[in-house]
């Protein structure tokens, strides 16, 4: 059931090319530059067969979407809540830090946060509140006065009581690259963004890629993916169960275990294929499976090389002693140690984010966090005393340039 790669050719998430959907998705951003509110209905209608007469959510139908929602799966959505906003109060940062590194010369950071934020919300094959979570409360706890939330019409009910718990100040039922383009450039009913951040398909990537001259956005994100590093202490059904989990997100989504143990692999192989028969969602289970496979590692060394090669979105070890493998991994969207830490868990509920770059992009982007809604400036506080001990560097350096005004502006306060 799990074929074995090639560990220098396999490379997750790059199946669908962006390239391929560029031009439907310039067509929709020009529409929706063009025509506004009237391009968003136009699209409801086209891509979700909904008749819309408002994109905003109002607040009558916040309050009627509890209604709508299983008082316990609400009560979960709240406990989530309170648990991912713990998690993210501890990646603020100070207003402002002031430190004299030397005498008469003080520098700092001053943080603030964006004014505001769009965030995209997933609809299609599931609805997905835990991503209303996860995508608003950065923005929140970061200090964003106006969140503004877009999904899918006819806006799922569990997803409009998610992001009412968290905080958003509008929801908007729009999806697909039209949102994107709706919450860059503006319409009739929606103010422009400062930046955008969410996953979604490869048409809301392409929409996030071609428009960040208006709207900064997190990273480019693709399908689901996780990677696993285990030896022969792993347990294969905790690994198949993993496999499975990821697979079960879309027929693009890509799975791999890199171990040390061939015999683990076959008994991973085999727990896959028996679990996946009678798996829910085992029809798009069946399509990842054919992105997915497993590598031999010669050593838990090689098999972080590898992982790190493939920058996964999720990386799951499960070995023995885990904290040198972890102290090793450089590249990863998030990481999950030991047996008892499922990526489910940083889905829902344990704190942490589950909005990560994918396709090898956590080689260089980190995952959706507080930072992401704050822009910081330099600050400098120079006195006359700390003016004498630069003032020939900077004059030196200025008319070594050419820029004579620049080294008067410094002998003139010299003088």
């Amino acid at each position: 059931m799990l074929k074995r790669l090639d560990a220098d050719s396999w490379v997750p998430g790059r199946r669908a090319s962006l390239e391929d959907v560029y031009p439907a998705v310039n067509d929709i951003i020009e529409n929706v530059k063009a025509n506004g509110d009237a391009a968003l209905f136009e699209y409801a209608k086209k891509f979700d067969r909904c008749e819309l007469d408002s994109l905003l959510v109002t607040e009558d139908e916040r309050e009627d979407a509890y209604e709508d929602v299983d008082p316990k799966i609400v009560e979960y959505l709240i406990e989530a809540e309170s648990r991912i906003t713990e998690f993210h109060e501890y990646q603020k940062k100070e207003d402002l830090w002031l430190r004299q590194l030397h005498p008469g010369i003080t520098l700092g950071i001053k943080t603030t946060p964006l004014n505001r934020a769009g965030c995209y919300i997933p609809g299609g094959r599931a609805s997905y509140p835990s991503t209303a979570i996860m995508t608003v409360v950065p923005a929140r706890v970061a200090g964003v006065e106006s969140i503004c939330a877009c999904t899918p019409p006819p806006a799922n009910s569990m997803t409009i009581a998610a992001l009412d718990i968290a905080g958003a100040t509008e929801i908007v039922r729009a999806g697909g690259a039209q949102a994107v383009a709706a919450m860059a450039l503006g319409t009739e009913s929606i103010e422009p963004v400062q930046k955008i951040v969410g996953p979604g398909n490869v048409y809301v990537t392409a929409a996030k890629i071609l428009l960040r001259g208006n709207a900064e956005i997190d990273f480019p994100a693709g399908p689901s993916e996780i990677c696993i590093i285990a030896d022969e202490s792993a347990n294969p059904s905790f690994i198949a169960a993993d496999i499975l989990a990821q697979a079960e997100h879309d027929p693009n989504a890509a799975c791999v275990l890199v171990t040390t143990s061939e015999s683990l692999a076959d008994k991973v192989s085999a727990d896959v294929k028996m679990m996946a028969k009678s798996a829910p969602r085992a029809e798009i289970i069946e399509k990842a499976l054919t992105n997915s496979g497993y590598i031999p590692a010669a050593d838990l060394k090689d098999a972080v090389s590898i992982s790190d090669r493939i920058a996964p979105e999720h990386l799951s070890i499960q070995v023995s002693d885990p904290l040198p493998v972890l102290s090793a991994v450089r590249n990863a969207g998030s990481i999950f140690v030991g047996p008892y830490t499922p990526v489910a868990c940083g889905d829902y509920a344990s704190g942490t984010n589950h909005v990560l770059p994918t396709a090898g992009y956590a080689s260089v982007y980190s995952g959706l966090n507080v930072s992401h809604f704050c822009k910081t400036s330099t600050v400098q506080i120079i006195e006359q005393e700390g003016l004498e001990e630069i003032g020939d560097i900077v004059e030196a350096l200025a008319e070594a340039e050419g820029l004579f005004a620049h080294s008067e502006s410094v002998k003139i306060r010299r003088k």
